[in-house]
């Protein structure tokens, strides 16, 4: 059984390819990247793999069983069709299954919703292969709140337009463990499950920063608008769209769903706590 992740180089897919190892072995386990050099820390077989150019997949996938497409992160309307790329290479090498990493979030209603349509898109495109097929609907994951801490110390708060909406949050570690099992666990096949922990607010986020941290952190509410401004101003027109779109679909409560996390995992999803907890010792920053 040889099993294959797409962007290996990725910290998402980088955790997949770990627990992969864990469950069936090395020898197993496929990564994909479109710069090899860049994942063969992993210890696996690296094959060369672009989205952009389906003839990379029709050689990476050769001899493959499954396939983990993890998803791109280029604008939504070329997401759509660097996905068909791996989805055609996978139906023309005779893998039998296709794992997606998608979102959770709303089709309508926000800057995020453009996004959102193009993973939905995907998932159509996948049960429409004839594969075997697995979807994943990922929750936010909380890394990028950690790795922004210094910031935040800076400004003495954390702002957005989130407000009182709750978020279930994952990780890529979190992730990593529920994706290895949905691929190895094939009596998980045909279904749509959504990945994400305790949903919380941004309030709480900040309570639990401070108490992992040591820091004082306070949370600050902003209405949309003004939201998107800064972060364009900061970010850049698309990237600032995009992130005020996800705090306002958490405002919104498109974060905030029931989670299928145990019954893939087999285990409960940690806590956002023990999350914090977990990667501050990994990760010690402050």
């Amino acid at each position: 059984m040889k099993i294959a992740v797409t962007s290996a180089s990725g910290k998402l897919g980088a955790s997949i390819v770990k627990h992969l190892v864990d469950l069936i072995g090395k020898y197993n386990v496929i990564g994909i990247a479109r710069t090899p050099e860049k994942a063969k820390h992993l210890g696996v077989e690296i094959r060369k793999g672009d989205y952009n150019n389906r003839e990379d997949f029709n050689s990476a996938l050769k001899g493959v069983d499954k396939v983990l497409l993890v998803s791109g992160m280029d604008e939504p309307q070329k997401r759509i069709e660097q996905h068909r790329n791996v989805i055609e290479a996978a139906k023309n090498n005779g893998v039998q299954k296709i794992v997606y990493t998608s979102i959770i979030g709303s089709e309508t209603g926000t800057a995020f919703s453009p996004v959102v349509n193009s993973n939905r898109q995907t998932e159509e495109d996948v049960r429409n292969s004839g594969l075997d097929y697995i979807i994943g609907r990922n929750g936010i994951y909380i890394e990028p709140d950690l790795e922004y801490i210094d910031t935040y110390v800076k400004e003495g708060e954390i702002r957005n337009c989130a407000a009182d909406g709750k978020c279930g949050y994952t990780s890529r570690e979190e992730l990593g463990f529920a994706y290895a099992q949905m691929l190895n666990n094939d009596h998980l096949d045909g279904n749509t499950y959504n990945l994400l922990g305790e949903a919380i607010t941004q309030a709480q986020l900040a309570a639990y920063i401070n108490e992992v941290y040591k820091t004082n952190l306070k949370y600050t509410s902003v209405p949309v608008a003004e939201y998107k401004k800064e972060r364009q101003d900061a970010l850049g027109e698309f990237l600032g769209t995009v992130i005020a779109g996800i705090y306002e679909g958490i405002k919104n409560g498109a974060k905030d769903v029931p989670s299928d996390f145990e019954k893939v995992a087999g285990r409960p999803h940690k806590s956002p706590l023990g999350i914090i907890e977990n990667y501050h010792q990994n990760h010690p920053q402050i």
